[in-house]
């Protein structure tokens, strides 16, 4: 990925972001829960999604999240199955997005993402406007698959945690709450853990799940 701050960053994360947050919103409207567009949520602005934490993470460490949109589980009708389906609805868009952004990238310059297993990078002897566009979806494909194995995390506030919870015992649910209540904290210290003592464990969650992603892209990119 290229540095951050960089133009393409802004607007991959802008993007990334914003359609990750409203796709939340529209899988709980459809599902009888219109707090998100009563709010203003149940849109693709990015003001309106910018969580000042999550932001300034991804400025500082490539990764990070949006301001949460408020869902009432009251409007539900299975509630467990319901609060799963909006959260992972946040991951999907983020998956379909990278998915636009590789098939971007194999009409472009497919050259751009013959190594992308390894190291993605735009390549020489191309116009001005296809580097740019190259640089750009390399980016959005990247920060897409970034969010997505992120919020993928099974740790409260992230969405993993609630696409987990439909799959808790009855009798265990309690127990779960309790983790839930301590989720924030315990991002907190694997955050900290990761920038202050190098101990990678949010970068090796996140590359479990990136890197096989990549090896596919790359393998389509080769046979095509």
């Amino acid at each position: 990925m290229t540095s951050f701050l960089t133009p393409t960053f802004i607007i991959s994360v802008l993007i990334a972001l914003s359609v990750h947050e409203w796709a939340h919103g529209f899988v709980a409207y459809k599902l009888g829960d219109a707090t998100a567009k009563m709010e203003g949520r149940l849109t693709l602005n990015p003001i309106a999604h910018l969580d000042p934490i999550g932001t300034l993470l991804f400025i500082l460490v490539g990764f990070g999240w949006g301001k949460p949109v408020p869902v009432d589980p009251r409007y539900f009708k299975n509630v467990k199955r319901d609060t799963a389906l909006v959260s992972i609805a946040g991951p999907i868009s983020n998956l379909l997005m990278a998915l636009f952004a590789f098939g971007v990238l194999l009409l472009v310059e497919r050259q751009a993402v013959m190594g992308m297993a390894s190291a993605m990078v735009v390549h020489g002897g191309s116009s001005v406007f296809t580097q740019l566009t190259s640089e750009l979806m390399i980016d959005f494909l990247h920060i897409n698959l970034v969010l997505m194995a992120f919020n993928l995390l099974p740790i409260a506030p992230l969405d993993g945690s609630k696409i987990l919870r439909a799959f808790i015992p009855l009798k265990y649910e309690y127990r779960y709450e309790d983790f839930m209540q301590q989720g924030p904290k315990i991002l907190l210290i694997l955050i900290l853990l990761g920038q202050l003592f190098h101990v990678p464990i949010l970068s090796v969650w996140i590359g479990v799940i990136v890197a096989p992603v990549l090896k596919v892209f790359g393998v389509v990119a080769g046979l095509l």
